[in-house]
């Protein structure tokens, strides 16, 4: 039986390699079969077909029938599907309570005692450095946010305000909470959803401005370095830095260039 091998690429998304995927559809489209006829229309070595058909019977994708020959019965792709999702729900379970068990742990406040050591030898110009992907970068600046003691300033695109809108909005919520001013600007329409959601919780400014930066306390500051129209985000590149002095720079830009009035 020929497989088209994209489709058998798709079949990664199962956690399946090559030669699981082939024996697998190939059963699929015979409902039962024994190893010796699965090997020979998948175009697997025999050699290897048991262990697959073995690897494909404890993942939950076949059903082992007894007799001579041993036989083997497609599970329903459907029900495949089902038995996927509560495995990686077990998983995800079990990789959250160890989390939470070394957040309470005694290792958590060893590494942190040695974080702590290790910030003690480092001078504030040395703090400083690049980030890569847009995934990481917000995770650096909800970090930022959720250490604020004073200012949270804000300057983004757009598209840029709906994705602060998606993934900070909390972070920023409870740091209003902390009695910490927010102030966020961005080429925006008064009208838009993100502004209605974002204006109970910071001052939104609209601007033309063409830049996007994030200062905490006048001090910490985290700038991007492209255009968010112009680049892939996993390419999306950012400098973290704590600088007193560029800080100010980029919160007078800010008020210069941002309207008096709120949006």
């Amino acid at each position: 039986m020929l497989v088209e091998k994209d489709f058998l690429n798709k079949l990664r998304d199962f956690g399946l390699n090559t030669y699981e995927s082939k024996i697998w559809t190939a059963l699929l489209s015979r409902g039962v079969s024994t190893a010796g006829e699965l090997s020979d229309i998948a175009n697997v070595p025999r050699s290897r077909s048991y262990d697959v058909l073995e690897s494909l019977d404890k993942k939950g994708f076949i059903i082992l029938k007894p007799g001579k020959p041993i036989k083997y019965l497609a599970v329903k792709p459907d029900e495949v599907i089902e038995r996927i999702k509560k495995k990686v729900r077990e998983q995800t379970d079990d990789q959250l309570k160890l989390i939470e068990k070394l957040r309470s742990g005694e290792v958590l406040n060893d590494l942190s005692s040695l974080h702590s050591q290790g910030l003690d030898l480092v001078e504030p110009t040395d703090m400083t450095g690049a980030i890569k992907g847009r995934r990481n970068i917000y995770n650096h600046i909800a970090t930022m946010v959720k250490n604020a003691q004073k200012t949270i300033t804000i300057a983004t695109s757009t598209e840029g305000l709906m994705r602060k809108r998606d993934t900070l909005l909390t972070y920023l919520t409870k740091a209003k909470q902390r009695g910490v001013k927010i102030k966020i600007a961005a080429p925006i329409d008064t009208k838009s959803k993100e502004l209605k959601q974002l204006s109970k919780t910071a001052e939104i400014k609209k601007t033309n401005l063409q830049t996007r930066f994030c200062v905490v306390d006048k001090r910490e500051i985290l700038f991007m370095l492209m255009n968010d129209e112009n680049i892939h985000p996993n390419y999306d590149i950012a400098i973290w830095a704590n600088t007193e002095f560029f800080a100010n720079f980029l919160e007078n830009t800010f008020n210069a260039f941002s309207n008096n009035k709120k949006a």
